[in-house]
């Protein structure tokens, strides 16, 4: 079935691997789409959409204040072309496209939910722009059954509106690393021979739970003087805590890593990594809990967001319970001291996700959803 005139909308995305490969692989299908960024700049994910000949339309997005133009903008795109599916992923972009597409009479309006539970939590406010982003969609896709729950418990959305359909990956991207790459990150971030790598690769915001991991390794440390705590994506509203605990640490002992586009590569310098959300649901995926286990590297984890669907306890990772060093700590060092565990988590955990997580299956679901 050809699809004609599907619009889809992505709001403050610069770069992203998972758009790229949802991009390149959406365009060897039969759908006929064009992509609308709003961003405060071009976004680098719009120079490949037309490296692969997308059609691209970047509108100037800051923040809420562009909104009126923005939605405007969008609305005659739509009239203009003809569009007669919309697709919105993000907040602001949901926000605006699905209340422009329900003006524009466009009769299949499908949100992507990306965010989980922050909004009830941290942001209460803003609950009744997701119910009203939920009221005006057709179909809602969610990226994990915990935000199907989210949507259904606690934003009343019916059932027959709500699609599961996970991320997609290009696994062979985790897999394929050479020693240049290992090499030159080790060599940027002053790495030598040290061991064991403790990673993370969390946004420093309150519900990732960084605020255990690091004394937990403090603990580790003990047992492990020469560990290292590698800490990227190092950025965040909660900054200043982090930066109290990391002094309770000898600075030669972490590294900080604001942005590092070789991720793959960083995956594979860590000997073990560490994602440990606060709870169950403010993780509405976890792009990490797949990257760690498709690049090869055993897992401490608690489980949020798509790990309470796929990962078991001394199967494919070691799960923690919530907001707890001491059993962190402890969990690092079952890794560290037993090779016949670290293989089996290993080898677990890369099969799990290639039958879970390939982006051909991530394609197929939202194909379906196009042609309901």
């Amino acid at each position: 079935m050809k699809i004609q005139r599907l619009l889809i909308v992505i709001s403050l995305v610069d770069r992203s691997l998972a758009f790229e490969w949802f991009f390149r692989e959406l365009s060897k299908t039969k759908i006929v789409f064009q992509v609308v960024f709003l961003h405060p700049h071009e976004p680098a994910l719009a120079k490949f959409c037309k490296s692969l000949s997308i059609p691209v339309h970047y509108i100037h997005y800051q923040d809420k204040k562009n909104a009126p133009i923005a939605f405007f903008k969008i609305f005659w795109l739509m009239i203009i072309n003809r569009i007669n599916i919309v697709h919105a992923h993000l907040f602001d972009a949901s926000l605006i496209a699905i209340a422009a597409s329900r003006l524009a009479g466009i009769q299949k309006r499908i949100n992507t939910r990306h965010h989980a539970s922050q909004h009830h939590i941290y942001n209460p406010h803003a609950v009744k722009f997701d119910r009203f982003i939920n009221q005006h969609s057709t179909h809602i896709i969610a990226i994990s059954e915990g935000i199907k729950q989210i949507l259904i418990e606690k934003e009343g959305v019916a059932t027959n509106k709500i699609t599961v359909v996970h991320h997609g990956f290009d696994l062979n991207y985790f897999e394929q690393i050479s020693m240049e790459r290992l090499n030159t990150l080790k060599e940027k971030y002053l790495l030598g021979a040290a061991q064991p790598i403790i990673g993370v690769i969390a946004r420093w915001t309150h519900w990732k739970g960084i605020q255990f991991i690091i004394p937990a390794f403090k603990e580790l440390l003990q047992h492990h003087p020469s560990a290292i705590l590698l800490l990227a994506n190092a950025t965040g509203e909660y900054v200043a805590e982090i930066e109290t605990l990391l002094t309770q640490i000898p600075n030669e002992r972490y590294r900080k890593i604001s942005f590092e586009a070789d991720t793959p590569a960083l995956y594979h310098l860590m000997n073990v990594f560490v994602h440990v959300p606060i709870d169950d649901h403010s993780e509405a995926f976890g792009q990490v809990y797949v990257e760690a286990l498709a690049a090869g590297i055993p897992c401490v984890f608690t489980l949020s967001g798509i790990a309470n669907t796929f990962i078991s306890d001394y199967r494919n990772a070691l799960i923690v319970p919530y907001q707890n060093i001491t059993t962190i700590t402890q969990a690092i060092n079952k890794i560290l001291n037993d090779e016949r565990l670290k293989n089996k988590l290993v080898e677990t955990g890369k099969g799990d996700v290639a039958n879970l997580f390939d982006i051909a299956l991530m394609i197929q679901k939202t194909q379906r959803v196009y042609e309901q």
